[in-house]
């Protein structure tokens, strides 16, 4: 796959088959888009191209200058490539670029610059300056530019029945088992590891403390996690937590990671760590020792997991 870091970067001499969006999560629902996609363009012969936006549109033309996004680019990158797609356009979402006409953005950009042939694109989709044309309006752009408009029915889209939206509430609920099962893969999140307080390991749970550098990055609700993780090509089982460190009285949010039956120095590693199953909430002990306790038995219950399988 290749990757355009804006759309005057990306340019074709064959036609090309077009979806838009900003595919957070690439999730199942976006899943069978794109597949869809690839199928359709090996079948017309032109190239598949996803656009996509950063950053995230309602950070830009919104109130939610902090919305948290389920994917780092990085990451969509990967699971784009995964599905086969011949090039991906991560453009610059501005006012600038909001503030096309929906004339100019088919006449300039998709027959201008993408060479299109063909949209593959959703009955709600919404598009131009104030986001006032619709599906109908593309179908006549088509006619009038000479390319075909695909529209991924709402019988479609209900009987996925997953949404970006709902896969974030998911997150911010701590119901990790849904998020996957919504994804159609294992959640993940990319750090480097990092120096903490180190009192893990006066407890005889040394842990590693993950710190992610993409501050957009929306992470599960604080609590314990059983996880998962590729250090040196070797798979490592584990448990997190995500928190404050109440019985330390710490305030600020951590992520720490102690791994089974392991002793290597990871520091300034960089790990993916992919989260599997919720343990419990985060809670404040009375001592130490009493912590300690618990998390004999987080680790006992996540061992049981991993037996299962």
């Amino acid at each position: 796959m290749q990757t355009h870091n804006s759309i005057h970067d990306f340019f074709s001499t064959k036609k090309t088959i077009v979806t838009i969006g900003t595919f957070d999560g690439v999730h199942l629902g976006h899943q069978k888009i794109l597949s869809q996609l690839v199928e359709e363009a090996k079948n017309l012969q032109y190239e598949s191209l996803v656009l996509t936006f950063f950053p995230h549109p309602r950070m830009v033309l919104g109130k939610e200058n902090s919305i948290k996004l389920i994917n780092t680019i990085s990451e969509k990158k990967q699971l784009l490539e995964s599905i086969g797609i011949h090039h991906l356009i991560v453009h610059e979402f501005d006012t600038k670029f909001a503030n096309l006409s929906a004339k100019e953005f088919v006449e300039k950009i998709l027959v201008g610059k993408l060479n299109i042939g063909k949209i593959i694109i959703g009955y709600d989709h919404k598009f131009g300056k104030g986001r006032t044309a619709d599906i109908n309006d593309l179908i006549e752009f088509g006619k009038q530019f000479g390319f075909e408009v695909e529209q991924i029915s709402a019988e479609e889209i209900g009987d996925i029945a997953v949404s970006s939206t709902k896969i974030r509430k998911a997150l911010l609920e701590g119901n990790i088992e849904l998020v996957n099962q919504f994804l159609g893969y294992t959640f993940e999140f990319t750090g480097k590891v990092i120096e903490g307080k180190k009192i893990g390991r006066t407890i005889q749970f040394p842990t590693a403390n993950i710190l992610i550098e993409e501050n957009y990055k929306l992470l599960p609700k604080n609590g314990v996690y059983i996880i998962t993780s590729k250090i040196d090509n070797k798979n490592y089982h584990g448990m997190m937590n995500i928190g404050t460190n109440p019985t330390i009285g710490d305030n600020q949010q951590t992520i720490e990671v102690h791994f089974f039956d392991f002793d290597q120095n990871i520091y300034n590693k960089t790990l993916t760590i992919k989260v599997l199953e919720k343990i419990r909430e985060e809670q404040k002990f009375d001592s130490l020792e009493a912590l300690q306790l618990q998390l004999i038995k987080d680790e006992n219950f996540s061992k049981s997991y991993f037996d299962k399988l």
